[in-house]
């Protein structure tokens, strides 16, 4: 928690800095995560939608632009990240570093580069608490850094924001949904392309199968109990 709060304030700055190797900055990388959830669930989705590890709130404004007509709400353990959101979001969800104030009944639950700052220990017990807060047939997505792609690995080595992380393989982050009983529906890598090859970015969606794309994302619903 202080690991991020002390972030709070200049979150945006370091985050760009950090990827300044890609020439992006965070709201591309978000922009492509929220059209990814869009695509899955349909840009006319009116359910409900929780943005867990929201921080500053960075993918939940992109999540409300691609969904306009969904419900949104988000959860991060900083309080501080939390005060920082645009209150155009926090007035119309639930946004909170409170667990105890989140639904159990989410149509989609959205976990953006977050299980890579949690302690391994805690991995499993987390993705069983998201799991029992999805609704039957609700969908979990996880997008994580790749470990595969050395691009990425240098930003994680040399961004403030991931001094303590410990980045998993797509297996991992499986094995945790499988073990519950989460069915995958999806598994696709992302960001392929820095800017200075933009032009080639129209392929990437045809390269989701190739295990070097920037980071990955992982599709899993929950069927009846």
């Amino acid at each position: 928690m202080q690991e991020f709060d002390r972030f709070a304030s200049e979150y945006h700055q370091v985050l760009d800095a950090s990827l300044a190797l890609s020439g992006e900055v965070g709201q591309y990388f978000a922009e492509g995560k929220a059209r990814y959830v869009a695509r899955k669930v349909g840009s006319d989705f009116c359910g409900r939608v929780l943005d867990y590890g929201c921080g500053i709130g960075i993918l939940a404004k992109c999540l409300q632009r691609h969904l306009p007509m969904a419900s949104l709400d988000g959860f991060d353990v900083s309080a501080d990240s939390i005060k920082k959101i645009d209150p155009k979001l926090t007035s119309q969800g639930i946004f909170t570093s409170n667990s105890t104030q989140l639904a159990t009944n989410y149509n989609v639950i959205v976990v953006s580069n977050v299980l890579h700052h949690i302690e391994i220990s805690d991995r499993q017990r987390i993705i069983q608490d998201l799991s029992n807060r999805l609704c039957v047939d609700g969908f979990l997505f996880v997008f994580e850094h790749n470990p595969l792609n050395p691009v990425t690995r240098w930003v994680v080595r040399n961004s403030p924001l991931d001094e303590n992380a410990v980045l998993l393989f797509p297996a991992e982050a499986l094995a945790y949904a499988s073990r519950i009983g989460l069915k995958v529906c999806e598994k696709s890598y992302l960001f392929f392309f820095p800017r200075l090859l933009a032009s080639f970015r129209r392929f990437e969606p045809y390269l989701s199968w190739c295990p070097l794309g920037a980071q990955y994302a992982l599709v899993h619903q929950r069927g009846s109990r």
